[in-house]
């Protein structure tokens, strides 16, 4: 089938119908477009998800990524990165290979629709001419015929009237036989115009109309060839990123898949591990038996026999005694502690330690392969001197050399600490641990609380000496007007050290390992307790590195006189 056989009086319509074919193709660029533009603002999307959720550097939540789970969300996180990468590529391909392919095509197909239709027209107007001409020549012929007969009946006339002159019969006929010629002249040039167009019009509606119907019909039907290719290149450019989909959405089940409940426990195991043994059973306390006075009572009566004043400290301005024990407080829960890490439970110190000691080799070891690079290039400027000068790199090796000297002694530091922990680990047996409940029954009986070491008078006041006996000793400084009126603490307990823990931080005391202290303040949460030790020494230990045994009774009432303070 041909356009230009079978459609050769629809040029109008053809002409309608492939401007249509350009508009669908328009459009389906406009589709693609869009569908690029949704795929690169889908990808952003997932990356700036991808992003929001990776841990934050040097955060506490990198911690949280040494468990398999948390590993497992990461690894998801990256392949969502690599989807959206898949996405990106869908974009750039459809905008190359369909978009920017397509826009060049539309502007081809323009340009050949107008060349093919302009010609079109062309041979339309060159037919109208012809026919125009015909038809001028048939009414000249026509026209000279009729004056022909007009000519030839007067003639005739004339010839016929005897009244007439034989000159002007001879006139007429002249005149009839002139107008005779012009008609034969005009039919000759009427047939030769008419042969013509009939050639022409031949020509026309079976050469030059179905020539370029052809060309119309071929440039349409590769639109449509085009147009089918972009579709399938559409398809295929999202079919080529299915496999690396896949492998991305494998590699996220692969991470699922290695999730590891019972190694993530064992890491939490590792991570809060103290290292300590729990406390023996604790003894029945005989409260039958008459309490004894307790050491710090006995001190505080020799005291009072020496004749020695103590400042006196009130309760107006309870908790002001030690406010800067509650900075460096916080200050240790923030991580200032000291170098050595023994502010630390045992367990969680040598894990410190270890990890510094891990972290000084592989800075060692950075520092010795610059130093051989350096070695290296420093012979390569000894044999060729024209490469460089070889005392340049004297001055850095030095540096290097001091550097290397400088971490292996803090190496051999954290080592010696690392050594003396391992070497402090406790491994309780059966029999420790019955001597130490045994310790704690003899203690705990001997805590008196601080309603039993008061004794009120008949009218109901605390006599001198009952008040004496809770007061403290502290040096004399620049803040005692503020304190003047602090009472101390009441003891609510005893414990006993179970490691030696060196109070370098103020607010802190020094304690020696199986030494046994009053507890003054319980831990509040934040791993310290408050002890004391003599009427001047008191402080902050970790709670981790004492074993403590309160008196219920002591606590009740240091509980309630806290609650009648505030």
């Amino acid at each position: 089938m041909s356009w230009g056989t079978e459609l050769w009086d629809q040029f109008d319509n053809l002409e309608k119908h492939t401007q249509c074919g350009i508009d669908v193709l328009e459009k389906y660029i406009k589709f693609v477009k869009e569908r690029t533009e949704i795929e690169l603002s889908y990808a952003k999307q997932l990356r700036n998800l991808s992003k929001k959720y990776q841990p934050k550097k040097n955060s506490k939540e990198e911690e949280e990524y040494r468990y398999t789970s948390t590993r497992a969300f990461l690894a998801t996180l990256n392949e969502m990165n690599d989807y959206a990468g898949q996405h990106e590529v869908i974009s750039e391909n459809m905008t190359s290979l369909i978009t920017g392919e397509l826009t060049r095509y539309v502007q081809e197909l323009k340009q050949e629709r107008k060349s093919h239709f302009h010609d079109g027209r062309k041979a339309q107007q060159h037919i109208e001419t012809c026919w125009k001409q015909l038809e001028a020549s048939k009414r000249r012929f026509e026209r000279d015929c009729k004056e022909a007969d007009r000519a030839q009946q007067y003639f005739e006339k004339m010839d016929a009237d005897i009244n007439v002159t034989k000159a002007d019969v001879e006139k007429a006929r002249q005149q009839a036989q002139l107008r005779h010629q012009m008609a034969e002249d005009s039919k000759a040039e009427y047939s030769s115009t008419l042969q013509k167009f009939n050639s022409e019009q031949h020509d026309h509606y079976y050469t030059h109309i179905p020539n370029i119907f052809q060309k119309i019909q071929e440039m349409e039907e590769r639109r449509i060839v085009r147009i089918g290719e972009s579709m399938k290149t559409f398809a295929e450019v999202d079919r080529q990123v299915i496999p690396i989909i896949g492998k991305c959405l494998d590699e996220i089940t692969k991470a699922a898949e290695s999730i590891d409940h019972k190694n993530d426990s064992q890491l939490v195991i590792e991570a809060f591990k103290s290292g300590f043994e729990p406390p023996g059973d604790i003894d029945f306390e005989d409260f039958t038996q008459p309490m004894k006075r307790t050491i710090s009572e006995s001190s505080l009566s020799n005291s009072r026999a020496d004749g020695k004043s103590e400042p006196k400290f009130g309760g107006k301005s309870k908790g002001k005694l030690w406010p800067f024990i509650k900075k460096n407080k916080l200050s240790l829960k923030l991580g200032a502690g000291p170098e050595d890490f023994s502010n630390l439970p045992p367990e969680q110190r040598r894990k410190k330690l270890q990890q510094k000691v891990d972290e000084l080799n592989k800075d060692i070891q950075k520092e010795m392969d610059q130093r051989d690079a350096l070695t290296k290039m420093k012979d390569v400027y000894i044999k060729n001197p024209q490469m460089g000068d070889a005392a340049s790199v004297d001055h850095r090796l030095a540096e290097l050399g001091q550097n290397i000297e400088k971490l292996r002694l803090e190496v051999q530091k954290f080592e010696g600490w690392l050594a003396e922990v391992e070497g402090r680990l406790p491994t309780r047996t059966e029999q420790a641990r019955r001597q130490s409940g045994l310790y704690e029954a003899q203690n705990t009986s001997a805590v008196n609380s601080c309603a039993q070491d008061r004794e009120s008078s008949p009218d109901g006041s605390y006599t001198e000496e009952q008040s004496q006996e809770t007061e403290m000793k502290v040096p004399a400084t620049d803040f005692d007007d503020e304190f003047d009126d602090e009472e101390p603490l009441p003891t609510i307990g005893t414990c006993k050290a179970l490691y030696t823990f060196e109070g370098q931080n103020e607010g802190t005391i020094s304690v020696a390992e199986g030494e046994m202290l009053y507890v003054i303040e319980e831990d509040k949460g934040d791993g310290w307790t408050r002890i004391r030790r003599n009427e001047d020494e008191e402080g902050y230990v970790p709670t981790s590195y004492v074993e403590v045994y309160l008196d219920k009774n002591a606590k009740d009432v240091y509980k309630s006189l806290q609650t009648i303070s505030e």
